[in-house]
C-alpha cells in the first residue's frame, strides 16, 4: 500500500488529501517535481494506486500512496500512526479533499453532459457557467450537512491529528485549499461577516455554534432572512467557516505557517468540468503556497500567486 521508497533525513514530506484525480493530482505532481516526498492519500485504495502508478510513470519516484478518508477518525489515525512510524514529522499538509454540498444533475465524470451543452458552455463567462452549474444541481439540507461535515470538520480532524508531526517540522506548513467562494463579502449578514472576520476574539467553539445555526436556519428555510449566502450556500459556509479556522491557527502556532489559497474555477469533478482553469492551472496555484519560502507569511489568502483578502 505504502510503496517502498528511501527518504534521506534533511527530505521535506507533503501530505496531500484528496490526491488522486484533478487539483490534488496535480499538487502532487508539481511538489515531486520540487524535490518533496508526496504521501498521495484518496478514500479509495485502487484509485490512489493507480494515481501513484501515473506520477512514477512521469519519473516521479519519491510518490506513495496512503488511504483516507477524511470523516473517517480512524482512518486518521492510521495515516497519523503511518508517518510518524515512517518519517517522525510533516512539513507541508495541503488540505484539497473536499465535496460540492450539492447534489448533480449531470453525472459529475461530464459523460452526461451533451455537445450541445458543452458547445453552449464554451461561449460563456464565470459567471454563467457557476448559473449553468447551480442550474444543474440541487441543495439539500443533507447535502449541506454533509458538506459541513466534509469541507469543514473533515479537514479540521485531520489537522488536529497532524499537529504534533507538524510541529515536529522546522517549519510545519498547513495549505487549505479555499475558495473565493468562502470569501465574506458573499454574507449578506453584516453580523456574520463581522463575527468571522474578529479572529482575534473568534474561537473554535463559536465557529462550531455558528455552523449549527447555519444548519439549523437551512432546516427551517432562513437562510435568506438571516442573511446567508445564496446558492452553493453549504460550501461558501465551510469555505469561510475554513479560512476562519485557518487564521485562528495560524494565531495559535506562529511556528507554523498556515495558509488558504483559491485554485481557481477549474475544470474538475466537483465543477463538472465547467471551470475555465485546468486542473494543472490550478494545481500550480495551491504549489505555489505550499512552496512558499521559510519565514514567509501566515493567516493569510492567496490568489492568482498572489496574497488577496477573506473579505
Amino acid at each position: 500500500m505504502e510503496g517502498a521508497i528511501s527518504t534521506p533525513a534533511n527530505t521535506r514530506v507533503a501530505v496531500v488529501t484528496g490526491g488522486n484525480k484533478g487539483i490534488g493530482q496535480e499538487v502532487c505532481r508539481q511538489l515531486a517535481g520540487n524535490g518533496v516526498t508526496v504521501v498521495l492519500t484518496a478514500r479509495d485504495e485502487a484509485r490512489g494506486a493507480a494515481a501513484v502508478g501515473k506520477l512514477r510513470e512521469l519519473g516521479l519516484c519519491d510518490v506513495l500512496f496512503h488511504q483516507l478518508d477524511i470523516t473517517d477518525a480512524s482512518s486518521i489515525a492510521r495515516l497519523a500512526n503511518f508517518l510518524k512510524t515512517r518519517f517522525g514529522k510533516l512539513d507541508i499538509l495541503v488540505n484539497n479533499a473536499a465535496i460540492g454540498g450539492i447534489e448533480y444533475a449531470h453525472d459529475t465524470d461530464y459523460s452526461s453532459v451533451t455537445s450541445q451543452e458543452k458547445e453552449k458552455l464554451s461561449g460563456m463567462d464565470m459567471d454563467q457557467r457557476l448559473g449553468w452549474l447551480w442550474e444543474n444541481s440541487r441543495e439539500t439540507y443533507d447535502t449541506a450537512k454533509k458538506g459541513l461535515a466534509t469541507n469543514y470538520y473533515g479537514t479540521k480532524q485531520v489537522i488536529e491529528a497532524f499537529l504534533p508531526l507538524l510541529q515536529a517540522s522546522s517549519e510545519g506548513r498547513i495549505v487549505n485549499v479555499s475558495s473565493h467562494f468562502g470569501q465574506l463579502r458573499l454574507f449578506r449578514s453584516e453580523e456574520l461577516k463581522r463575527e468571522l472576520n474578529d479572529v482575534d476574539n473568534l474561537t473554535q467553539e463559536r465557529l462550531d455554534e455558528l455552523l449549527d445555526m447555519f444548519l439549523k436556519d437551512f432546516e427551517s428555510d432562513k437562510l435568506d432572512s438571516r442573511g446567508w449566502p445564496e446558492y452553493f450556500s453549504a460550501y461558501k459556509v465551510a469555505k469561510a467557516a475554513m479560512n476562519a479556522y485557518s487564521r485562528i491557527l495560524a494565531r495559535e502556532h506562529p511556528e507554523l505557517r498556515v495558509n488558504c489559497v483559491h485554485p481557481g474555477y477549474v475544470k474538475t469533478d466537483m465543477t463538472i468540468h465547467s471551470g475555465l482553469l485546468t486542473p494543472e492551472e490550478g494545481g500550480s496555484r495551491v504549489a505555489m503556497v505550499a512552496l512558499l519560502p521559510e519565514g514567509g507569511v501566515t493567516g493569510a489568502f492567496f490568489e492568482d500567486f498572489k496574497e488577496s483578502s477573506f473579505v
